[in-house]
């Protein structure tokens, strides 16, 4: 019998244990990969807590994978082992449904998520479709590049497919896990970028980071001094904001996209979208085709997550850090 031992929770809300199973004979199209890194999620939390209804019990978190390829299917053409990849939210696909077929799987009806209804990336192994593990460019750390499998492709896809360019002028909402790697490749992909943040320690920061203008939001009236400004808006929060506000800010054809879900609906006067041609829109994760080219970018221009690092056996801890929104910027996990 093989076995695969990781880290599970076996009730809503518990603590991680050691856990073990056995994944069964290596599927044809599957590839097995030894773990090296995994980043810890704010979706990884929700799991645990099953605050969206989706979790079966026990299961082992993780989707923001980086390792080595140590064995490959029968069918396996396009991995070998020895090869460092990285998985993200996806592990599996119809492969024949009208998404898959045009180069969006992630849109799949019968998409595979990697740690619903399986088990994730707290483990010492993984087996996904070889098409859902993605080869990493070899100037990428494992550490700082894990959180890119889930939290960088979030911001990427929707700054990519939304059409930004070198003239665009684009806001990144919260500057936390995902708005910190968002500003990065908004820099990377040529445009103005604004940071916009309740927190006025995080300026130096941001800037630093890509942004050549910080909006304090705490500022009365720091909205509406930038009403008009711009192209596209992506919301990295997932609190309640000035969604009109924020309509407001944007330019003729200017689209708002959330990328973090705030609890409450989101109020906003239709007219202010229909007067100006502006476009309220949502992204989650991206395709293989978009993790591909979105690492190959992160490398070009030197996009990495800003990490804290905790042994795979802290994965507690590094859970309870997340929770308590303490970690800056992502916690990653390490065997």
């Amino acid at each position: 019998m093989f076995e695969i031992h990781g880290f599970a929770v076996h009730a809503a809300g518990a603590q991680l244990l050691p856990y073990k199973f056995d994944p069964g004979e290596l599927q044809p199209n599957e590839v097995e990969i030894k773990i090296s890194h995994c980043g810890v999620c704010h979706s990884d939390v929700h799991l645990i807590d099953n605050d969206r209804g989706l979790s079966k019990y026990p299961f082992i978190p993780g989707h923001e994978i980086m390792g080595t390829v140590v064995a490959v299917g029968s069918d396996v053409k396009n991995r070998a082992i020895g090869e460092r990849v990285g998985v993200g939210w996806q592990a599996d696909s119809c492969g024949i449904c009208e998404w898959c077929r045009q180069g969006d799987e992630h849109l799949c009806a019968q998409s595979q998520p990697t740690c619903i209804g399986r088990n994730g990336g707290y483990a010492d192994k993984i087996r996904v479709n070889s098409r859902f593990a993605i080869p990493v460019p070899a100037t990428l750390d494992s550490e700082n590049a894990a959180p890119l499998l889930c939290g960088g492709i979030t911001v990427y896809s929707p700054l990519r497919n939304h059409g930004v360019r070198p003239y665009s002028r684009v806001g990144v909402i919260g500057i936390g896990g995902l708005g910190h790697i968002g500003l990065q490749f908004a820099k990377a992909f040529g445009a103005e970028v604004t940071a916009f943040s309740t927190s006025k320690d995080k300026e130096a920061e941001a800037r630093s980071l890509g942004a050549h203008h910080f909006v304090n939001t705490r500022d009365t009236g720091a909205l509406k001094k930038v009403a008009g400004s711009f192209d596209f808006l992506l919301s990295t929060v997932s609190a309640d904001q000035d969604w009109q506000g924020y309509v407001t800010a944007l330019r003729p054809k200017g689209t708002l996209c959330v990328v973090g879900v705030p609890p409450s609906p989101m109020q906003i006067q239709a007219f202010s979208l229909v007067d100006q041609q502006k476009t309220l829109a949502g992204s989650s994760t991206g395709s293989p085709r978009d993790l591909h080219e979105m690492l190959d970018v992160a490398a070009r221009h030197g996009v990495k997550a800003i990490t804290e690092r905790f042994a795979m056996a802290k994965a507690n801890d590094a859970v309870a850090k997340v929770k308590k929104n303490q970690v800056r910027y992502r916690a990653v996990l390490a065997n």
